[in-house]
């Protein structure tokens, strides 16, 4: 029987959303449900001031439930396009719609504005109609791209070293030698840097399409100054234009997708921030970009009583993101930069407020955090929680699901304390050692829930955390009021630079105390860009405006702190090499067991041999046991012993009698470091120092 052959329709389907290319035209459908009327605007040029075509789309013809759909022969690849639209909001609730108001549709997979990085013109619409030439507009895109050279490297997580970067600060610097600072292409310069460094997935701060110009519509101190970060999402699916060397007419779709590619050929992952918490359409008196003016009651949380805006982001809106149809649109986007993008995964910056239900309240199973977690398109992607928001949920510890991991904030305070003296820390720096078990061991999960770091974006650079008491925030314009007042910081003595050359070598001596901690903890460690070689901001904690040489990495200081960027180097290769250093259970006979039974996989020991001094002792030993039945590796490792003396005068440690071989010096913080003869059975540590022995197995 002669099969038969069935010709695919000319005209898609009102699904998926978004602007979908076919053979025979583009079919444009969006959701509203409170819009009456819906325009559909057509341009042949970005900066177009009034459409070259417009068509209108009537109920009766052109849509279907809360779907807005049509197709149009004429449209193509490059055009740009906006919505208008007309309706009412439900009775008691803020009414956005206005038919001149342009609109960004949600689902743009590029969005052609500021032609280039820091352009004042552009992005300042206001609440209500300011269109014209200098509003945003969405690129029409076909979706092509070879992957042939492309693989999916799926790190597993026990192997992961997670680098947060800002991809315009990172080679925006002079010295950073790139030919395109602060694009993606400048970053695809620099991964022969991150290859040898070690690291295995960069984490880049929001790459979504953001309005780094939206302090220009104020009044107050912060006009003149930029949004470098970039918590402030203008569109969802759309890569930032501005860091595409090649122009914004979907240039940014492509040049994204070539790093992508560059990163999975050089062996690293790409985990990308993202803000699903709110938008760059902020309160009440921000502007209207595009979820404000298609259905605000719908995107976002309202307050029940007052109809004015919740406000657990700390930014003047929240996302209604536990509302069917905008979990479905957060489901869409991520499977986007999945799928179509090949990301690896996402942070999700506040991620508490996805637990809020429409009320405001902490569900206490939040359907899109489950979806994420279930979704088989996302299942080999990594899933990174801030478990807290700006509203006072902090759920470290207890975000509700085991698949994601999370940012641990205890760590990172914990880890501080100890290294800057806080009595009473040796059992909070163990448990962190350990992987966390007091946060993570229930429900089936292991270490590698934690995301262990002691500094990231939002606070102290590592040299500023050992150079600053206070933050030093003017800068910012908010009279020192923003940032954190609760660093955990200590600046030894002198605040800032400092000429003493005693005083530099302990400041120096500390943050190698920091990153050897972080990297020889179990669980997953995140380093922060720069802080491998001494960067600093000056101490601004909060630098999220600061467009400038505070954020951008300086890249001279590799050579003037080649030493410091070589115990890191180190570092990350000697973690590789010893699964004892990367388990996948929790280490039995951890606090507050003080004399584990025979066959623990770790030891604790005090200075002298015996049983730590859990409350007032400064200095603490850890034996790792390397053989296979303690790490779960295929073969033994070698044992290890860490070593660290966070009080203000030398700790003479009595070594345990190696399981293997003679104990050799792997690292020392303190220069020069200390002897260590072979059968020797003391080591002395300077004040503020750590060491790491191995006794390689026989």
């Amino acid at each position: 029987m002669k099969a038969r052959h069935h010709r695919m329709p000319s005209v898609p389907f009102p699904v998926p959303l978004g602007a979908q290319v076919g053979r025979d035209g583009v079919q444009f459908t969006v959701f509203s449900r409170h819009a009456t009327r819906v325009w559909l605007l057509l341009f042949d040029a970005p900066d177009a001031a009034q459409p070259d075509q417009e068509y209108e789309l009537t109920p009766e013809r052109h849509r279907i439930g809360d779907l807005w759909h049509i197709h149009v022969p004429a449209a193509r690849p490059g055009q740009f396009y906006l919505y208008r639209m007309a309706g009412q909001a439900p009775a008691g609730r803020r009414n956005f719609f206005h038919p001149d108001q342009w609109l960004l549709d949600p689902y743009a997979l590029a969005v052609a504005g500021a032609p280039q990085w820091g352009d004042t013109a552009w992005f300042r619409p206001g609440v209500y109609p300011q269109n014209g030439a200098r509003f945003p507009k969405g690129v029409i895109i076909s979706d092509e791209f070879d992957r042939s050279g492309d693989r999916t490297l799926r790190t597993p997580l026990g192997e992961t070293v997670i680098y947060e970067a800002h991809l315009r600060g990172f080679t925006a610097h002079r010295s950073s030698g790139a030919r395109h600072r602060g694009t993606f292409a400048a970053f695809i310069e620099k991964l022969p840097y991150l290859r040898d460094l070690g690291v295995t997935a960069v984490e880049l701060l929001p790459i979504q399409e953001f309005n780094e110009m939206e302090f220009y519509q104020e009044d107050m101190g912060r006009r003149g100054l930029r949004n470098l970060w970039g918590y402030s999402t203008v569109a969802f699916f759309a890569p930032n234009g501005r860091y595409a060397h090649g122009g914004v007419r979907g240039q940014q779709v492509r040049e994204f997708k070539e790093l992508v590619l560059a990163l999975h050929q050089a062996g690293l992952e790409v985990i990308l921030d993202v803000a699903f918490n709110h938008t760059a359409e902020q309160g009440a008196a921000g502007p209207a970009y595009s979820f404000r003016g298609l259905d605000n009651d719908i995107y976002y949380l309202m307050d029940e009583r007052t109809g004015a805006y919740s406000n657990f982001s700390g930014c003047g809106n929240t996302v209604n993101s536990n509302h069917p149809i905008v979990r479905d649109f957060i489901m869409d986007c991520l499977r986007y930069w999945v799928l179509h993008m090949r990301v690896d995964g996402f942070r999700f910056d506040l991620a508490s407020v996805l637990t809020r239900g429409p009320d405001g309240r902490i569900l206490p199973n939040p359907p899109i955090v489950e979806h994420i977690a279930e979704d088989p398109a996302l299942r080999d992607a990594k899933i990174l929680a801030e478990a807290w928001d700006a509203a006072g949920a902090y759920q470290v510890g207890a975000f509700p699901h085991e698949r994601w991991c999370e940012w641990n904030g205890r760590y990172r305070d914990d880890v501080r304390r100890f290294w800057h003296g806080a009595p009473g820390q040796l059992g909070a720096l163990a448990t962190r050692l350990a992987g966390s078990s007091d946060l993570y061991s229930c429900n089936g999960c292991t270490p590698l829930k934690s995301i262990n770091f002691v500094t990231c974006h939002d606070g102290f650079a590592l040299a500023d955390l050992v150079s600053y008491n206070e933050k030093h925030n003017a800068a910012n314009g908010e009279d020192n009021r923003d940032g954190d007042g609760q660093n955990f910081s200590c600046n030894h003595g002198v605040e800032g630079p400092a000429d003493d050359p005693a005083l530099n070598a302990l400041r120096l001596r500390q943050q190698k105390n920091f990153l050897l901690t972080l990297l020889v903890s179990q669980g997953v460690p995140m380093l922060l860009a720069g802080d491998e070689f001494g960067r600093t901001q000056g101490g601004n904690n909060n630098a999220y405006a600061q467009d400038n040489e505070t954020s951008w990495i300086d890249w001279t200081l590799l050579r003037e702190q080649a030493g410091l960027h070589d115990v890191v180097r180190r570092l990350i290769a000697f973690r590789r090499a010893h699964p004892a250093l990367r388990r996948h259970t929790f280490l039995s006979g951890t606090p507050p067991d003080a004399a584990p039974a025979p066959g623990a996989d770790v030891r604790w020991l005090g200075p002298d041999g015996a049983a730590p001094d859990w409350e007032h002792g400064a200095a603490l030993g850890c034996l790792l046991r390397g053989d296979r039945a303690c790490t779960g590796a295929a073969e033994d490792d070698d044992n290890l012993l860490l070593l660290f003396n966070g009080g203000g005068a030398p700790a003479t440690f009595t070594l345990p009698a190696a399981p293997g071989a003679p104990w050799r010096l792997a690292f020392a913080t303190e220069e020069p470091p200390p002897a260590c003869d072979a059968g020797a059975p003391l080591l002395t540590l300077t004040d503020c120092a750590a060491a790491v022995l191995v006794s390689d197995r026989r």
